[in-house]
């Protein structure tokens, strides 16, 4: 059995306050329970969750991740904005032009996020969080379609995307140029077997795709540090 995307990850300098923002600005509820650690969970059980864990690394320019938050109307952008401004958000310009009609955001965390317009055709029927886009190359849109078993949903001029068979939010990846990695991202991908499942199996399929293993985390039972093919953190855990 292949693992599954069980979570988005963050790693922040003030987790249960960033938990509280997006729990806001979202209305998802918090999880319950210590294994989940700090984490909001999304009103469909099929969803994946978002976890906030501790993290002091510095920031080192833009992350190579975001949201796009979905807007069924203009009103609804103007309330999704003013909400997560009352919550501690901040506009920030990141080169979007005057003429473009999303409104880029940062968390009080500093992370990036867009509300994007009403209208998207590409993210109809996808929830509220629409995509996770990300800067990243062809060749790691293919990766994470292979490893997660989602089909692609767009490939063209090296930009792609994939969403899970069931529906819901789309991950995109822009394709060149991909900004040098500088650090550890602060947002990465958290995968998930169930127990009794074969993890070395697991592993060694995700690196017959292209993945890489690290040393950080090998002393962990339950828990597997590995690279995706543009050195972006993921990691695979054992579930009950």
């Amino acid at each position: 059995m292949s693992s599954q995307l069980f979570a988005i990850c963050f790693n922040a300098t003030r987790p249960s306050e960033l938990a509280r923002f997006w729990s806001g600005v979202l209305g998802w509820e918090p999880a319950e329970g210590p294994e989940d650690g700090v984490a909001i969970l999304p009103p469909d059980a099929a969803g994946f969750r978002i976890r906030f864990l501790p993290g002091q690394e510095p920031r080192t320019g833009r992350n190579r991740a975001h949201f796009d938050l979905t807007s069924a109307s203009p009103q609804e952008q103007r309330q999704t904005v003013a909400r997560a401004l009352e919550l501690g958000g901040r506009h920030i310009d990141v080169g979007q032009l005057p003429e473009e009609e999303h409104v880029v955001l940062a968390d009080p965390d500093g992370n990036e996020f867009c509300v994007i317009e009403a209208g998207n055709k590409f993210l109809a029927d996808t929830g509220v969080i629409g995509a996770l886009a990300c800067d990243g190359t062809q060749e790691v849109g293919y990766f994470w379609s292979e490893a997660l078993r989602w089909p692609l949903v767009w490939d063209q001029d090296q930009e792609t995307a994939i969403q899970s068979p069931g529906g819901g939010t789309k991950i995109t990846w822009g394709g060149p140029p991909v900004a040098p990695k500088t650090g550890p991202n602060r947002l990465y991908f958290e995968l998930a077997l169930p127990v009794g499942a074969d993890r070395d199996a697991e592993i060694d399929r995700l690196v017959s795709l292209g993945a890489t293993r690290t040393a950080t985390g090998a002393g962990d039972d339950d828990r597997a540090l590995l690279l995706d093919p543009d050195g972006n953190e993921f990691s695979l855990r054992l579930r009950g």
